[in-house]
């Protein structure tokens, strides 16, 4: 069901509209949280260490299919707000178009170059192999990934969390039973684990885009729409590749992060993967949830509702902080059980790694969250400059710092970047979200009133 978020109380809105997407993250992240979990339980501490591995490499490929989503969400709700429906379905026929072509250009790429990326981050040669063939199987279901966030990406943008909830509660749950089974009934290892995403995420990607393609059609518009246009490729670009500069950037720098933590060794190597999967939960989840708010300020932004977006930023602000606040509470209180999750006998070593890094970094949640809703308006009105701007600020400070600190602290100096990148960046996107074109709004109203 489409939904109009430009109209009804916007912080009652935004949050039906968010929480689904929360929910779906959630359910996202069990992709990689069951790989991790079924590695490290059922095969051991090696296998841990090289999905982890390659997890960072995937990294740089999830990248670009999240900015195709942002970008064909961003102008895909921009028009339906303004209630230009022809346009819009032109936007979206050529989303899917643009994103088979740089889906086909990184499938070739990284089937090429994988091998390098693993050498670059100094990958140990006992967990290079799995970490290889776990890649070579993620490759191949690259068009999965990338048409599957597309299609959330305009379920999103047409007011619509529920759908691509749905989708990704039955596949995530697939996949938990069916990386069990690959690894402990056929024998299959690391291969298993992979093959279990693949398969997952290729029936989830045939439905999500099979309903959003019905969804499209069913709309009645008087305009008449393309299978293709530049122009509309444009607008869209404008918006995706500052994107996917921002998340490839980020994922470099993930990597480069990775490199220096392989250096301790692969028992740190494995408490980092361990507990960089539960924080990528809540990041990612907090990032999907910014990302609603890119849909409610687009829409509104397009139907010229600027005081909503004042509006949405705060009610934005209530819901991200209430969900910190558990979260930090169990990761400070239960991070050793959870870390123990993914791990069957694990060394002293890795278990510590894993459970300082979430001590570490949880209590910032409530920092880089505030920074998430900002960058999520910032986007979701086209301000890419200064959504750019605050994203490089962020990562040039955490690879810098993790990489001086780490010849001073050891790991703990790697852990320590996270944090002072991330209030430094926060403050710079607070900024930039304060100079914004509804501010200007709101003081004209206020001049109006005291004629």
């Amino acid at each position: 069901m489409n939904k109009d978020l430009t109209v009804g109380n916007p912080t009652s809105v935004l949050w039906k509209f968010c929480l689904p997407l929360f929910g779906s993250i959630i359910f996202q992240q069990l992709y990689n949280i069951a790989d991790s979990f079924v590695a490290g339980k059922f095969i051991g501490e090696n296998a841990l260490a090289a999905v982890g591995n390659s997890y960072e490499i995937t990294l740089i490929f999830i990248a670009f299919a999240f900015g195709c989503n942002i970008g064909c969400s961003v102008i895909v709700s921009q028009l339906f707000g303004a209630k230009k429906l022809g346009e819009m379905k032109t936007a979206v026929y050529t989303t899917f178009i643009s994103s088979a072509v740089l889906c086909a250009v990184l499938m070739a790429g990284g089937t090429i170059f994988c091998d390098s990326l693993l050498h670059l981050i100094n990958t140990p040669e006992n967990v290079f192999a799995d970490s290889r063939l776990y890649l070579d199987i993620y490759i191949m279901g690259l068009p999965f990934v990338f048409f599957y966030n597309v299609a959330t990406g305009i379920f999103s943008a047409l007011g619509d969390s529920k759908t691509p909830f749905i989708f990704l509660a039955a596949s995530s749950t697939s996949n938990i039973f069916m990386d069990i089974l690959f690894v402990t009934a056929f024998k299959m290892g690391v291969a298993g684990v992979a093959w279990a995403t693949f398969l997952c995420q290729g029936v989830s990607c045939v439905l999500a885009v099979g309903f959003v393609l019905r969804r499209i059609k069913g709309v009645e518009t008087d305009e008449k729409s393309h299978i293709f246009s530049f122009p509309i490729f444009c607008r869209i670009a404008v918006i995706a590749i500052p994107s996917i500069l921002q998340q490839s950037f980020i994922s470099v720098g993930n990597i480069v992060i990775q490199g220096v933590i392989n250096s301790f060794g692969s028992s740190v190597m494995a408490g980092y993967s361990a507990s960089v999967k539960l924080n990528n939960l809540v990041i990612t989840s907090l990032t999907t949830l910014g990302n609603g708010i890119s849909n409610f300020t687009a829409q509104n932004i397009g139907a010229n509702k600027m005081e909503r977006v004042r509006q949405g930023f705060a009610a934005g602000l209530k819901l991200v902080w209430a969900l910190c606040l558990p979260l930090v509470a169990l990761y400070l209180l239960g991070g050793r059980a959870l870390v123990n999750i993914f791990m069957n006998e694990p060394s002293a070593e890795a278990m510590d790694t894993g459970v300082q890094f979430l001590r570490i970094l949880s209590p910032f949640y409530f920092v880089v969250s505030t920074k998430l809703v900002s960058d999520g308006v910032l986007r979701g009105a086209g301000l890419m400059k200064e959504f750019m701007v605050a994203t490089f600020t962020d990562l040039i400070l955490r690879v810098g710092l993790a990489i001086g600190l780490a010849k001073v602290l050891g790991v703990v100096g790697i852990w320590c970047a996270w944090p002072i990148g991330w209030v430094i960046a926060t403050v710079v996107s607070v900024i930039f979200y304060n100079r914004g074109p509804w501010k200007a709004n709101a003081a004209e109203k206020k001049l109006a009133a005291a004629k």
